[in-house]
């Protein structure tokens, strides 16, 4: 394994990104978007790391970027609006490295609702949306191989607005018993489940 720590122009000027790479046998690129960056969201969350490395045991690159404002990335928050625009300039920088590897987007929260809006420019094996913001932003149709991952006692996201957004498009969900919505002592079960949903 090898770790890449980058800063990637952007629109907006560089985002800090860490790239961990298997090297050996790479499968595809996994994007991982991190939770709302004004509420201590960041590339380091547990659950954006626990979901990068699953990823690269399946023998995927994971790409994790700070959004704007974040650490050393460049900027300030925009809505999920310049966030979206950020990632497909990631994704085209990191893509001249990995030519040809197929794309997951994976998102949690804040960070679902901003992979939601990528989806809509980039083409990508599937689309995880991991305890989705689904009451505090305006999200659009996603493709029907997106999968929701949430916790049945998420204290942020009302569980049934999750599972309701879901079954309007008839989504795949997986539910996890008794997790909250950062996943504390669940992160085992969140694995799992990443994977299960993960064409990895």
């Amino acid at each position: 394994m090898k770790r890449y720590k980058l800063r990637i122009p952007v629109p907006v000027g560089k985002l800090e990104t860490v790239i961990d790479d298997p090297e050996t046998s790479r499968r595809g690129l996994l994007l991982m978007a991190h939770p709302h960056p004004l509420h201590g969201g960041s590339l380091e969350n547990k659950v954006v790391t626990t979901l990068a490395r699953a990823a690269n045991e399946a023998g995927w690159v994971s790409v994790r970027p700070n959004f704007r404002g974040v650490g050393m990335s460049d900027g300030s928050f925009d809505a999920g609006r310049g966030e979206a625009e950020d990632m497909l300039a990631v994704t085209r920088f990191v893509e001249a490295s990995y030519p040809g590897l197929p794309w997951v987007l994976a998102g949690f929260s804040f960070g679902a609702y901003v992979q939601h809006r990528l989806r809509q420019q980039l083409d990508a094996r599937r689309l995880i949306l991991v305890a989705p913001a689904v009451t505090l932003y305006e999200f659009d149709p996603v493709p029907p191989d997106t999968v929701v991952i949430y916790g049945d006692t998420d204290e942020l996201i009302p569980p049934q607005a999750m599972q309701q957004w879901a079954e309007r498009q008839q989504l795949a969900t997986i539910v996890i018993p008794a997790a909250g919505h950062f996943f504390h002592r669940k992160l085992k079960e969140l694995k799992q489940a990443f994977l299960k949903a993960c064409p990895c």
